[in-house]
């Protein structure tokens, strides 16, 4: 079980380095990795086994829910890199354009005639913005300049807050 401690996230599931990966893979080995560590599989084990099984435990659902999760795999991947994660990198202002309009959209989704219909055509272009930039984010993270990947990164990172902003308007406006 020593071994499952030393391997990084995607050599745990068996999975190469990328960020397109299989779910379907993802979870069938989740759950084959948490048979195989389970506390309760070490209740009468020695108090080492027992904390070497937590440990385990603990790493394999680190490791899934950060695999599982599309923003916070690609962290992972350029951290894997070495890329330093600066949160003050200048955006270009085209984007910085389109974020400000879309936050007008949702700002003023209760104002419309019908906001949860308005809310659901917001949402479905804001889907196709983060499918075409993960996108982006997976053909930029192959080369070797790993800056124009970290751009993409934090694009992706300003449309997941807008999306869970999203989110809580649908909760306002439902509720």
């Amino acid at each position: 079980m020593q071994e499952l401690l030393a391997q990084n996230f995607f050599e745990l599931f068996r999975l190469s380095p990328d960020f397109a990966i299989d779910s379907g893979v993802l979870a069938q080995r989740y759950r084959e990795l948490q048979r195989l560590v389970h506390p309760d599989r070490f209740v009468t084990a020695s108090a080492q086994e027992r904390r070497l099984s937590m440990q385990c435990a603990t790493h394999v659902n680190e490791a899934f829910q950060t695999l599982k999760q599309p923003l916070s795999r690609a962290r992972y991947l350029l951290e894997m890199r070495g890329v330093v994660m600066d949160q003050s990198a200048a955006m270009p202002t085209d984007f910085l354009m389109e974020q400000i309009t879309l936050r007008e959209q949702l700002e003023e989704l209760s104002e419309q005639a019908d906001p949860l219909a308005a809310l659901m055509q917001l949402r479905d272009e804001l889907e196709q913005l983060s499918r075409k930039q993960q996108q982006t984010f997976a053909d930029l993270l192959v080369g070797d300049d790993l800056m124009p990947a970290l751009e993409a990164f934090n694009k992706m990172q300003f449309l997941y807050r807008l999306q869970e902003e999203l989110d809580v308007q649908e909760e306002q406006l439902a509720g």
